[in-house]
Formats: C-alpha cells, structure tokens, sequence
C-alpha cells in the first residue's frame, strides 16, 4: 500500500463515502415520492376536515340564529341571518365544490343545507302572518275593547249602580287575557293561551249581565259593540295559534330537521375522511419503515467496509509517520549520528522522511556554524566592552576639560586681587622699611608719622578688599568643584548657585565679546544634585560659545528661571546667535555628534546635558532654533529631583554601560 500515494488512498475512502452518499440519496428520493403522495393526503385530508368544521359551525350558528329571530325578531338578526347564509352557501361553493376530497359527495350536503336555507324563507313568510294576525285581530279588537270599556265606565253615574259588579268582573279579565295572549305570543305557552281563552268566556259570560244590568242606551250599544269585539278576538286568537302551530312544524321540520340532516351529511363524509387520513398515514408509515430499514443496512454494510479501508489506511500513514516523529526527536535531543528511516518510500511520508533527512543534515552543518558563531560573538562582546569603557573615557575626558577650563578661569580672576595684593604689600613693606631707618637716623615728626600711617591705612584696605575677592572667587569654585566631582545631592538655591556658576564662566566673557545677563529670582530651592545643574549649564554655555558665536561673533546669552506650578521649575537658556537647521536640531543630543569635529569637538556636551536633565533630575528638556535667530533650551524639572540617590550609578555611569534608554525630545525648527 506504501506503493499508492497517500492522496489516493484518501481519494478511495472519499468515493466509497460518495457511493454511500449516493445509494441513500436515490433510496431516500424514490421513497421521499411515495411519502411525498401519502403526506400530501393527508394533509389534504386534514384540509376537508378544516372546510366540514366550517360547515358544521356555520350550520350551527344559523340555526340559533333563526330561533332567535323567531322569538325575537329584529333587523339586525335578520341582517347577520343573511350574511351566514351567504357564507355557507360561499363555502360550499367556493371550497367544498373545489375540494378533491369533497368533491364526489358534496350534492347531497348542498341539497340539504339548500333546503335548510329554503325553509328560513317559508318560517319567514310564516312569521309575517303571525306578525300580521298578532297586530290585526288580537292587538286590534283588544284595543277597541279597552275603549268600550271606557265609554261604559263613563256612562255609569255612580259605583253603586248595579252594573258596576259584573263590569269589574269583566275588566279584569280582559287585563288578565291581554297578559295571558302577549305571554302565549312570545312564548308560546299552551298554558297561556288557555288562560286567555278562559278569560274570553268570562268576558262574553258578563256581557249578557251586564245588558240586562244597562241604565241607558250608550251602555247597551258599548256591550253590544263588546260582544262583537270579544267574538273577533276569540277568532284572531284561534287563528293566532293555528299559525303559531305551523311555525313550530315548519321550525322542527324544515329548519332543525334539515340542520340535523347536514349535520349526518358532515358527519358521514368527516368518517369517510378519516378512513382516507387512516389509510394515507398508513401508507406514511410502512414506506417510512421500509425506507428506514433499507438505508440502515446500506449504511452499515458500508460502513464495515469503509471502517476497514480506513483502519489499513490509518495504519500505512501512522507507523511511518511515528518513525518520523522519533527521528525528529532524536534530531531536536541533539543524537544527529542516527539515519532516518523511510527514506526510499514512493508515498508522500517518503518525502518527509527525506526532508528530515535532509533536516539532520541541515542541523549538523548548523552546529558547526553555531560553533563559529559563538567564537566570533565571544571576540564581539569582547570589542564592545573596550567600546564601552573607550566610551567612558571620552564622556570623563569632557568632563574633566570643562572643569580644566573653569580651573585656568578662576586662576586667572584669582591672579588679579592677589597680583594686587602682592603689589600692595611690597610697596608696604618698602615703606615700613624707610620708616623704620628714618626712625634711626632721625628724630621722628609728626607730619612723616602722619604720612606713614595715612599709607598703611591705604595699604591694608586694599589688601583687605583685593584678599576678600580672592577668597569669594575662591570659595565659588571651591563650591562648584566640589558640586562637580562629588556629585552629592543635597538642598540648594537655585539663584545662589547659578551666580557661582556663572561666576566660574566670567572668565570666557571676557575674551569673546558676548553679553550675559542672569535672571533667576530668589526663594527657588531645588533638593537635588547642584553639581549636575551646574555641569548643565557650563555645557550649554560652552557649547553656545564653541557654536552659536564661534568666529568671534558677538551677541548675547540670557539665563531665566521662573516657578511652574507648585512641583516643577523651568529655566531658559537663549542666545540670539547662528541657530541650527533643522537636520542639526535631530541629531543635537545624540552622543558623538558634532559639527566642529575638525576642531576637537567631541559631541558629548548636549549629550551630557540631556541626560543629566531627564535621567539624573528626571525633568524634561526642549530644543528650539531657528537659522540666524539663535537658540532656546527650555528646561523644565522637579523641585525634588527623581534621580539616583547617593551611592548609585550617575547618568554617565550608564552611558557608558550602553545601557541607557534616551527618552523623547522635543524639537522645533519653525
């Protein structure tokens, strides 16, 4: 099997899952035709169900709607009558006759509900006449009756007239039939409609007394006009109930019998609908089996058979690749002497094989370069450490010039008061000495003692003030050379320390005509490191004398400070002299850069400077310059310095280990 690429062993598994895939699809589809014919009678079925539920509701609701409108009829049952009536008649037309399951047996259901909607039309017709013989021939004579009872009441003179007995006799029965007549009317009460006939009988029983009983001719023409009344009244109400009777026939017969037939009809074909659904699911289910049945064998037939495939193909591409996997790790444990296995394999883990040879092989070569390699990192970090201690010399060099320079300044402004001093003192002496042999040779005046003590006076103030400027100039760059090499941190005032340091630079004032002026208030104590202030600004200036006047020009150098906020403290050094492009401005701060190095410029002094202020005094410091315009160093730091405390490794100190991150500066060469 390792003979047939791996792609096309698992090409074969593929075809044999595509051959399953394609039995159970054609097993599936013809079955999904038989189910899709039994699901589709079904649910017609269930359709026809739907349209016989209508029906029967309709039908239903029909029917109590009539006998509401027969017992109390009103325009708006008859109106909702009518709109039923059109919709049954809607659904047998529109649906039922449409409906394939319906179809063949919906004229009978149509002749019943036909005749059961025809029979409303009859009952209607019929209700009209009892309508009619109700208002006409029982309201009617009932109404003149209530008359002619009045105009007999009215011709009676007085109650004890011997009429007056029989007449309340009389009366109140006619009150008792019309009761009696509107109860049967609405009710249909057999009960009812006897009552008002006894009272039709007592009615015509008292009138014959009460003609014999008539004290005038107006009370016996309203009796006889009664009695004629009382007749048509008896009639009206026996054809009332005769009509009434054939409503109730018509009602049970034409209305509630053909309901009832619908009903069967609905019923009988709701059977017939049922053994169909039956039958149908039971097609549903035995093709569902069979269909289950099939497609499991197939599957499991296949699956033994592609389970077997995949085992014997699992097993030509794991044991190769397991003896691949040990190579490698031989390989990655560092064993390079052993051979890979599987090499001459035609198959794809024949390839691997033979890249991991080749890897082993790849990896031997790199251990030797690996070799090599580290000899020559060995001879590289030995380099960059003499770099780095050459890199400590020159910053320490650059320090130890600039405080060369303030040591040959202050010995020449100390030179002055003392030369002066020493001028003083000599002539003193000679004085003392000519005094003295004036003394001996003679006698000794007032005016010479005069003299002489008017010249030592003179003497002493000078040497006093000449030796008292020695000695300030002296005790400043005591202040400042100490601040410088011992690099202490302690309390100081910002002014007094700037005029010491300026002190110290007076000196290189004097030989480049360049102006200075300080402007730095009193009360800014700053608790940090003065000899790194001081370094900061001796560099500055230099680098301004060296570089914005150098060729002897002239100009002017401004020193400010002012308080920002209740932490930090900003100072400005600004010259208005030759600026700096904009390509200056990027590399000023970076070490060794300089653009007089011709002329034993090291590029260190802004270098020093920038590290001082944003490591040692952790403030910040900005650059501005423009071309002929001049320069501004804008330093802004802490009241208390963030630095390195005493004992620790200063700024120069990392510099030279090379280990020193240089944060973001801030430029601008508008």
């Amino acid at each position: 099997m390792r003979a047939v690429p791996i792609r096309w062993r698992i090409l074969s598994i593929a075809l044999l899952n595509s051959a399953v895939v394609i039995v159970l699809a054609v097993l599936i589809w013809n079955g999904s035709k038989v189910l899709g014919s039994a699901w589709d009678d079904v649910r017609q079925v269930r359709e026809s169900d739907k349209i016989l539920a209508k029906l029967e509701s309709e039908t239903s609701r029909l029917q109590n709607l009539i006998h509401r409108y027969i017992n109390q009829p009103s325009p708006d049952l008859f109106a909702e009558i009518l709109l039923l009536r059109e919709a049954v008649l809607g659904t047998l037309t529109n649906r039922a006759s449409t409906d394939p399951m319906l179809s063949g047996s919906v004229e009978q259901l149509e002749r019943v509900t036909s005749r059961f909607l025809d029979g409303f039309g009859e009952l209607r017709t019929v209700q009209t006449k009892i309508s009619k013989t109700y208002d006409e021939q029982v309201l009617g004579p009932t109404k003149d009756m209530a008359g002619l009872y009045s105009i007999i009441e009215g011709a009676t003179g007085h109650r004890d007239a011997l009429i007056w007995p029989a007449l309340g006799k009389s009366r109140e029965a006619f009150t008792s039939l019309l009761v009696a007549a509107n109860a049967y009317y609405l009710s249909l009460d057999s009960s009812s409609a006897e009552e008002a006939r006894r009272n039709i009988d007592t009615i015509e029983k008292t009138i014959p007394v009460m003609t014999d009983m008539a004290e005038n001719d107006l009370q016996r023409m309203a009796l006889a006009r009664l009695k004629v009344k009382t007749a048509e009244l008896r009639d009206g109400l026996g054809k009332l109930s005769e009509q009434l009777t054939n409503r109730t026939d018509l009602l049970r017969n034409s209305i509630d019998a053909s309901q009832a037939d619908a009903i069967g009809a609905i019923d009988d074909l709701s059977v017939k609908m049922r053994q169909r659904e039956q039958k149908a699911q039971e097609t549903f289910d035995r093709t569902l089996a069979s269909i289950s049945r099939r497609v499991l064998s197939i599957a499991v037939i296949f699956l033994g058979v592609i389970m077997s495939a995949g085992v014997m193909i699992a097993l030509s591409i794991r044991l190769p690749l397991a003896q691949i996997m040990a190579a490698m790790r031989t390989i990655t444990s560092g064993d390079l002497d052993r051979p890979v296995q599987g090499t001459s394999a035609k198959d794809e883990v024949g390839a691997m094989a033979r890249a991991v040879e080749v890897f082993r092989a790849n990896a031997i070569a790199k251990r030797k370069t690996e070799d090599e390699l580290r000899t020559a990192k060995e001879k590289a970090e030995s380099a960059l450490l003499e770099l780095n201690a050459a890199q400590q010399n020159l910053i320490d060099a650059e320090r130890l010039a600039a405080l060369g320079g303030l040591v040959a300044g202050v010995a020449h402004e100390v030179n002055n008061p003392i030369g002066i001093s020493l001028t003083v003192a000599s002539s003193f002496a000679r004085r003392s000495e000519i005094f003295e042999n004036d003394l001996r040779t003679e006698p000794l005046r007032r005016s010479k003692l005069d003299e002489f003590v008017r010249a030592s006076r003179d003497a002493s103030q000078q040497l006093v003030a000449n030796l008292q400027r020695a000695g300030e100039l002296i005790q400043s760059f005591k202040q400042v050379a100490v601040d410088r090499s011992h690099a202490e941190r302690r309390q100081f005032a910002l002014s007094e320390a700037t005029d010491q340091i300026v002190a110290s630079l007076r000196p290189v004032l004097k030989k480049a005509a360049i102006g200075l002026s300080v402007d730095v208030p009193d009360g800014l104590l700053i608790d940090g490191y003065p000899g790194a202030y001081g370094q900061i600004l001796t560099n500055l200036f230099l680098n301004a004398v060296n570089h914005a006047f150098a060729d002897g020009r002239s100009g002017n150098i401004t020193i400010s400070a002012r308080g920002r906020g209740a932490d930090d403290v900003e100072i400005i050094f600004a010259d208005d002299g030759a600026g700096m492009t904009p390509d200056v401005q990027r590399q000023a701060f970076d070490p060794f850069f300089t653009t007089r190095r011709n002329e034993g410029g090291t590029g260190l002094g802004l270098h020093i400077v920038y590290n001082l202020v944003t490591q040692q005094l952790g403030g910040r410091m900005m650059l501005e310059s423009r071309v002929g315009q001049g320069t501004t160093f804008r330093i802004i730091m802490p009241r208390i310095a963030k630095g390195a405390a005493k004992g620790e490794p200063t700024i120069t100190d990392a510099a030279a280990d090379g280990t020193s991150q240089w944060p973001n500066r801030t430029m601008s060469s508008n």
